[in-house]
This record gives C-alpha cells, structure tokens and sequence, in this order.
C-alpha cells in the first residue's frame, strides 16, 4: 500500500489562524481533519459524543484543540458548540461537518424504524443543524465569509444495497450541500460535500461485519475489486481534500460534491 501524508504546506496559507469547528472529531477521519487543522495553524474545537476520543485529542493537542461534548442531533448542544468557537476567538471561519453513523445492515423488509430514525437524525439532522449555527454565525463574525464542508459519501452519489438508511442520509447531505451553498453564496460563505469511499476506521469494518459477520474479510476483498485503485483510502486522504475545500485557496469553489473514493464512482 503506497504511504499518504498529509502535505500541510500545501494549504497552510490558506488555514493559518483560521477558526474551526469539526465534528465527529472522535473518529478516523474526523481525527484526520483535525491533526491537518493544527499542523497548518488553524485554532479547533473538536466536538463529538465519545468522551474517550475527546480526552485523547486534549492530551495530543492541549490548548491548540478545545473539545466539547456534543450530540449532533441536539439543536442547543450543536448551538454551544458552536458557541464555544466564537466564545473563544471572536469568530467562525471554518464548520466540517463529519459527524455521522452507519446504521445497521439488513434488507428493507427487515429494517428498524427506529435504526431509520437514528440514522437521519446524526447524518441529516446533524448536518442541518451545523449548517444552521454555522451560517449564522460566520454572519455575524468579523471575518468575510466562511467556509462549510459536509461529509458525505460515495453512498450518497450511488444506490447501497441493504444500507438504505445511510445511502438515503448521504443523498441528503448533497442536497442540503447544494441548497445552502445557492442560499449564502452573496454572504461568501462556501458550501461543499466530500464523498469518501471505503475508507480504513471502524465505520467500513462495521459494514464489512454487517455484509458478512462470519467472513468479513470477503466483503473487503469484494469491495477493493471494485475499486479502480485497489484500495481502500486512508482517513489522512480524506482530510486532505476537505483541508483543500476549508481553506482559502479554494476560493471559487462552493456548491461542489467532491469524490475522495479511488475511483469507486467512475466506473
């Protein structure tokens, strides 16, 4: 597998002294956007519900990284937490919005509606929600503009056999993408969705285990067949175009729905 990086001097005059918000700071990806963040001299506040990550990311970072505890789903926790950036530096020129959940495998007949539920309400809720406190608050901050970029998926640009939740979620996540971006362009605030592939962490070996509990190395031999560049990405891939998107030099870009998945949706 070739090595990946994240090359920060790349973007770095594009994200120092930036305030940035990220979700789902807790997992592989999120994670990812985080350390990119701070090695190009963005100030963060890293939020999700584990408890468990957030400590880890204090003792890696100390004071360059302020975590907050915080449902996505939860409108007063999402309003805090955003709260929390510009309590702490005047503004919020960055929102990422990586939060999200990958429900249960199983066919319609067999689906929960609670597990329906749950799943919009973290990937579609959740990323309204940020939407909503991050637009208002780059409004109002001192900075012109801002720059919001939602995760959604290469399930969201695709149909996904017995993961209709999570494909319906991140359909929706586009949508809300483009919809915001055509309604707060005149205010410079840009827009984007990233739609990652399989990529390592514990959300594809969740899935992997959901397709195949008994064999799940089959279902990621399947998957990487599929997969032009034979495959899987790595979270560091990710957070590398989102640092692209979230920085200044990509000005002119907004409304845009952004693969970082081998190819996977070219074929």
């Amino acid at each position: 597998m070739p090595q990946t990086t994240t090359r920060p001097d790349l973007i770095e005059s594009g994200l120092t002294g930036k305030r940035a918000l990220v979700t789902g700071a807790g997992g592989a990806i999120g994670g990812a956007i985080v350390s990119l963040f701070v090695a190009a001299g963005a100030r963060v506040v890293a939020t999700d519900r584990d408890t468990t990550s957030l400590a880890g990311l204090s003792e890696q970072y100390g004071d360059q990284v302020i975590t907050v505890v915080a449902d996505v789903a939860d409108p007063d926790e999402m309003a805090a937490a955003t709260d929390a950036v510009v309590s702490a530096w005047g503004g919020l020129d960055i929102a990422i919005l990586c939060a999200g959940i990958e429900g249960t495998v199983c066919n319609i007949v067999d689906a929960d509606v609670a597990d329906f539920d749950k799943v919009m309400a973290v990937n579609v809720r959740g990323v309204w929600l940020g939407m909503k406190y991050a637009v208002a608050a780059m409004k109002e901050t001192d900075a012109a503009g801002g720059s919001i970029v939602a995760l959604s998926s290469s399930a969201g640009m695709a149909g996904a056999s017995r993961a209709s939740a999570y494909s319906a979620s991140k359909h929706a996540v586009i949508g809300l993408v483009r919809s915001i971006a055509a309604e707060v362009g005149r205010d410079n605030i840009r827009v984007n969705a990233v739609c990652p592939a399989p990529i390592e962490g514990r959300m594809i070996q969740s899935l992997e285990n959901g397709f195949s509990p008994k064999r799940p190395e089959k279902i990621r031999e399947s998957l990487e067949r599929g997969i032009p560049l034979g495959r899987y990405g790595q979270p560091e891939e990710v957070a590398a175009m989102v640092g692209f998107l979230a920085s200044d030099k990509s000005g002119f870009c907004t409304g845009g729905v952004y693969p970082v998945d081998g190819g996977t949706t070219a074929v």
